[in-house]
């Protein structure tokens, strides 16, 4: 009992501590007794380790955030990257469903760490990102390449006149014929053999009511003796479309087109397109 009273006498005991500033003002004293003191270190140690460790929880909070945001974002750009690959498979699909080349050309659509290895993932996905890239470029290509290739007859009728050497039907001079006569009824249509631009529409004397188209990649064509021509200078055009109608305009002697194939600035024959062997 006698050690209780000691212990409460010594923990009531006050202690002095002087306050002295540097300047002329009066020192200050204050009594606190040694339990405060002691409560005192304890409440700062108590708040200090609670302000650690919120510093540390923020700082871990902070650090799972950034890894949560690098993950959230590199699944985004991966789904993002697997919807543009079934977007490609399903046009290789489409591509590869019809069987012969025409065909796929005239269908073609030329309009994209943790324990996962994500680095590895994404450049397996890039690498195939890029042949699916090289792949549609090259059909792409192909099929300006196909669509620019004249194919198949300008008008319905039959050839009166073939390409190469000929008796004109006027003249009677032997001479080079540069395209084919097909004779058609008149006013029946004329239409373009491929995609291309209209570089001459009009009067050229005795090619009569001339249409010529250039194509690209080397290719342009003439339709001459057109009753009335149907484009005009800098249209473009597609395979199928109407240019002119049969007539007899200029240097003719019936109704008929005067149909001529160019590639790289020769005439060729006419017959190696229409009939597909190009």
């Amino acid at each position: 009992m006698q050690k209780t009273k000691n212990l409460v006498k010594r923990a009531f005991t006050p202690i002095t501590i002087m306050l002295i500033p540097h300047s002329d003002a009066r020192s200050l004293r204050m009594k606190i007794p040694s339990i405060g003191v002691v409560a005192s270190v304890i409440l700062w140690a108590v708040g200090m380790m609670y302000v650690a460790s919120v510093a540390i929880d923020a700082f871990e909070y902070r650090r799972m955030k950034e890894k949560l945001d690098y993950y959230s974002g590199q699944f985004l750009e991966m789904k993002s990257t697997m919807m543009t690959l079934k977007r490609a498979e399903s046009q290789f699909r489409k591509i590869f469903f019809f069987n012969s080349k025409e065909k796929i050309l005239e269908n073609l659509d030329t309009s994209d760490n943790g324990s996962i290895d994500m680095e590895n993932l994404k450049f397996q996905l890039n690498s195939t990102m890029e042949t699916i890239g090289e792949i549609r470029d090259y059909l792409s290509q192909q099929k300006d390449i196909y669509l620019a290739t004249p194919k198949g007859w300008p008008a319905d009728g039959r050839v009166t006149s073939v390409f190469g050497g000929r008796v004109h039907p006027k003249s009677g001079v032997n001479e080079f014929h540069s395209g084919i006569d097909i004779a058609s009824e008149p006013g029946r249509p004329v239409r373009a053999t491929a995609d291309g631009i209209v570089i001459f529409s009009g009067w050229s004397g005795g090619n009569g009511n001339l249409v010529a188209i250039e194509h690209g990649f080397g290719f342009s064509t003439l339709y001459a003796h057109n009753k009335m021509v149907a484009v005009k200078l800098g249209q473009k055009v597609k395979r199928g479309d109407i240019i002119g109608y049969i007539g007899s305009t200029g240097n003719s002697t019936g109704p008929h087109v005067h149909y001529e194939v160019w590639r790289s600035g020769k005439p060729v024959n006419p017959h190696t397109y229409i009939d597909g062997r190009s």
